[in-house]
């Protein structure tokens, strides 16, 4: 349960509900707005204008107006009261207000714990996507006495709404939100009519029509196929760690990205380890997945502009899309790289954390090489391991449905330690320098400080808690009494590394829920020696929060 301290100002605004009511005349807020800003550092991303000419530039300015329909519509996907919410908002004139509200695409601060800062409302865990009363077990008991709404029911693609006698019914998002999906499919039609990148164009058409009807496998397909492009997006529905439910819904968001075709060239030789790391996974052949596609193109890319669920609170450093189990089978999955991202983190965050936390005689280890190469492989790891599975009975299922809401804290800890692991085998095959072996086993600890500041309820922040506690408890990790600073055992780091990878693997390839969740109870909260060691870090910023030269230049209200 989440606990949550409330201080009741003086007339200062008007405390509003999800609903958008006015209630009173007093803001309640447990912190101040200004404190609440304060974890953040900003930075300003830039757009290579020099790099576009003139037919790019409107390409950008297109996909620019069809991204910000996502902001749009992942304000509803949170809560349907939002739009109204933030309309009262702006009347009163309040920006610092605004601003938090948007960062944090409504009233509850994602980097505390979901706290609500504009009234005492808890952030429902189905957000819209379900009705506030339905409960996990209302869900499965419908789906259990009606099997032909199971396939709607699940579907990354529509909410689950109340009948009018009280029974539950699946809406296509090509319905709830037909309207703005129809005019961000304009945008994208007319960038695709422009641009004169056939791949690209062809992406952008199909994902249009899949908004208008729900299907996205043939515009993954051609997502996957695009090249030599310079302007780069990725734009729809992907994500499921909105729906703290089941992780069933899909949540809008968009990446803006100018891509660098030199730096993405040079990475195309670890495409060929694809089948390799898949072989040498720590767990028996059966369960491995050879089906997969290899394609695996990997982009560099420079972020100019982000929407939806991607700018919600804790800022994205790469990604590994599509999650259709489908498209990795034929073609695999793309891995892109936010390199302006990845930089800003690193200069403005894990160094300074590193400093304050991490032993003084192993600081010389930590490197954005290492760091960098460690998110390319967790984003690689994605994609690796069991996806579809077969389950003792034979039914044929995946294992984010089997996993269910333990599915996202478990796949990002399976993509950060085999993402490790992954790099040491890339080190012992000569890909990568054999100075990397130290240098990702410190800068993979530091990052963990990082990303648990995040909090624990976030999956990210419960992945890295996972790992921790499993590495210090296998003795990898290690904190000197006396200074409390922490450091790598790396002759045991290895071997630790290794085991939690088997663990983690054969829980997804059982689909053991049950497991999932007993791993996370055992593994996933924070002791009181993490907690100490987070306390010296108050002064460094949690994340980062950029502003957009773009939204300068096309200004959209």
């Amino acid at each position: 349960m989440k606990q949550i301290a409330v201080v009741i100002f003086g007339i200062c605004l008007a405390a509003v509900t999800l609903a958008g009511t006015i209630q009173g005349e007093e803001m309640v807020k447990a912190k101040s707005i200004e404190d609440r800003m304060a974890p953040y550092a900003p930075v300003e991303l830039k757009v290579p204008w020099e790099l576009l000419d003139e037919k790019e530039s409107v390409v950008l300015e297109k996909l620019y107006r069809a991204s910000k329909v996502m902001d749009e519509l992942f304000l509803r996907q949170v809560s349907e009261g939002n739009g109204e919410l933030r309309k009262k908002l702006v009347a009163k004139g309040d920006k610092k207000t605004l601003r938090f509200f948007d960062l944090n695409f409504g009233p509850w601060d994602r980097l505390a714990e979901d706290e609500p800062f504009i009234g005492l409302k808890e952030k429902p865990d189905g957000v819209s996507f379900y009705p506030e009363d339905m409960s996990r077990e209302e869900f499965e008991n419908w789906v259990a006495a009606h099997p032909e709404d199971a396939e709607d029911f699940e579907s990354n693609f529509t909410v689950i709404r109340r009948t009018g006698d009280g029974g539950l019914k699946a809406v296509p998002y090509s319905s709830v939100y037909r309207e703005k999906l129809e005019e961000a499919a304009g945008y994208m039609n007319e960038a695709a009519d422009l641009t004169g990148n056939a791949t690209l164009a062809k992406f952008l058409r199909s994902r249009a029509e899949a908004f208008l009807h729900d299907d996205y496998f043939q515009s993954d397909m051609d997502w996957m196929d695009i090249a030599d492009n310079l302007v780069d997006i990725t734009i729809g529905p992907y994500e499921v760690y909105e729906d703290n439910i089941f992780n069933y819904k899909a949540a809008f968001e968009s990446f803006l990205c100018i891509r660098d075709p030199e730096e993405s060239r040079k990475l195309d030789g670890l495409k060929g380890y694809l089948g390799k790391m898949e072989r040498n996974l720590p767990i028996d052949d059966k369960y491995k997945n050879f089906s997969r596609g290899s394609d695996s193109p990997i982009s560099i890319v420079d972020e100019v502009f982000s929407a939806g669920d991607t700018k919600a609170g804790v800022q994205t450093l790469a990604f590994n899309l599509p999650n259709d189990e489908r498209v990795r089978e034929a073609k695999g999955c793309k891995k892109v790289m936010l390199r302006n991202m990845c930089h800003a983190k690193f200069d403005k965050i894990l160094v300074p954390i590193a400093e304050r936390v991490i032993a003084k005689d192993q600081l010389k280890y930590l490197t954005f090489e290492a760091y960098f190469n460690h998110i390319l492989l967790h984003e690689f790891s994605h994609g690796l391991g069991p996806g579809t599975i077969t389950l003792e009975d034979g039914t044929v299922t995946s294992v984010n449905k089997m996993l269910s809401n333990t599915y996202s804290a478990i796949e990002e800890a399976k993509a950060d330690v085999v993402g490790e692991y992954n790099f040491y085998y890339l080190i012992n095959e000569g890909f990568y320098d054999n100075r990397l072996e130290n240098e990702t086993a410190v800068s993979f600890l530091a990052g963990f400080f990082r990303s648990v500041r995040f909090g624990v309820d976030e999956a990210h922040g419960r992945a890295n808690m996972i790992i921790f506690n499993f590495m210090k408890e296998k003795g990898a990790y290690k904190q000197d009494p006396d200074t409390g600073l922490w450091s790598v055992d790396f002759a045991l780091a290895k071997s630790a590394v290794r085991a939690l990878s088997q663990e983690i693997l054969m829980i997804q390839a059982r689909g053991d829920y049950d497991a999932a969740k007993k791993y996370i109870e055992k593994y996933g909260n924070m002791g009181e020696d993490v907690a100490a060691s987070l306390k010296k870090l108050d002064q460094v910023p949690v994340d980062i929060i950029p502003s957009f030269e773009i939204e300068k230049k096309y200004a959209v209200n």
